[in-house]
């Protein structure tokens, strides 16, 4: 039996109706006929129940080879999509690296990829500040999920995934720790770190290097890992601005979070090199569009 066959059955044994499935595998009625008759030939029994005109029902013969190629047909999909996908040369697993924490509000996302596309596997890792973008060049991951704007033109940027608040962490006693709110004015009084190797664009962004009034925001100490700035809070050496969502996952006694009202919000988005797009990337960026759309 031909895949092409098996299809135009299991096609049958969803719609119970010859036109309903030549319509929706795009074939003739006569092509959808000619197959059942062919299958029916070589197994010695009929499959379908064509009593009525317009519809027709599964022998039980039906429904026994119906239950044993369900399984059997979706894995020569699945096989037949892993050779596809080799002979492109892309591997069968989604490599996504991630710059904030892989935050709860994420988990729908990953899981309804994996839910859509069994056929895939799914890694979400920690991205390294060091220069995460050559490594994504470098192919040593393929999604980045990165905080916004990303302006390099070998990269596209998809759709965002959330939007964080601002908030200032200070050490406990700090001279800022009393308040609940700082304004963004109020960065310039106070040393910052800085990440290597991102570019100005981008770590503007995260941390400005001036505020609205002109003043220098200093850069006193470089960084390369989260850990490394929240310990230079907590010592009291700097005070750092951060997304909100850090909060969830740095609940320490020492450290105490201050809103920035008049800070913008970061937002997160999927980032890939342009010429590595694949049916992988595009299958993640249509989850995250569609849980998008449906939050609105």
């Amino acid at each position: 039996m031909e895949l092409r066959d098996i299809e135009i059955f299991l096609t049958l044994t969803e719609e119970l109706h010859f036109g309903r499935t030549a319509a929706r595998l795009h074939v003739s009625q006569a092509r959808v006929s000619q197959a059942i008759k062919q299958q029916e030939r070589r197994i010695g029994g009929a499959l379908f129940d064509r009593s009525s005109r317009r519809s027709v029902q599964l022998t039980p013969l039906g429904q026994i080879l119906r239950d044993d190629l369900r399984p059997v047909y979706a894995g020569l999909l699945t096989s037949l999509e892993r050779a596809r996908l080799a002979a492109q040369g892309v591997t069968a697993t989604l490599r996504i690296s991630m710059l904030p924490f892989n935050l709860p509000d994420l988990y729908p996302h990953w899981r309804a990829f994996r839910a859509r596309h069994p056929q895939w596997q799914l890694q979400v890792r920690p991205a390294s500040y060091i220069d995460p973008i050559a490594r994504l060049r470098a192919g040593e991951m393929d999604v980045l999920v990165a905080w916004l704007p990303v302006e390099e033109p070998d990269l596209t940027v998809g759709p965002a995934l959330f939007h964080d608040p601002r908030v200032l962490a200070v050490c406990a006693d700090h001279e800022l720790a009393e308040r609940s709110t700082v304004s963004l004015e109020t960065l310039a009084d106070f040393p910052h770190a800085t990440a290597p190797q991102m570019p100005d664009y981008w770590e503007d962004a995260y941390l400005p290097f001036h505020t609205p009034r002109g003043r220098p925001v200093e850069r006193v100490n470089s960084v390369t890992a989260p850990d490394e700035l929240i310990n230079l809070v907590g010592t009291g050496e700097i005070v750092h601005p951060f997304p909100t969502h850090v909060t969830q996952y740095w609940a320490m006694t020492h450290i105490r979070w201050l809103a920035i009202p008049d800070m913008p919000a970061l937002s997160y988005a999927l980032v890939w090199q342009t010429e590595r797009e694949n049916d992988l990337i595009r299958a993640l960026a249509e989850v995250v569009r569609g849980i998008g759309a449906a939050r609105l």
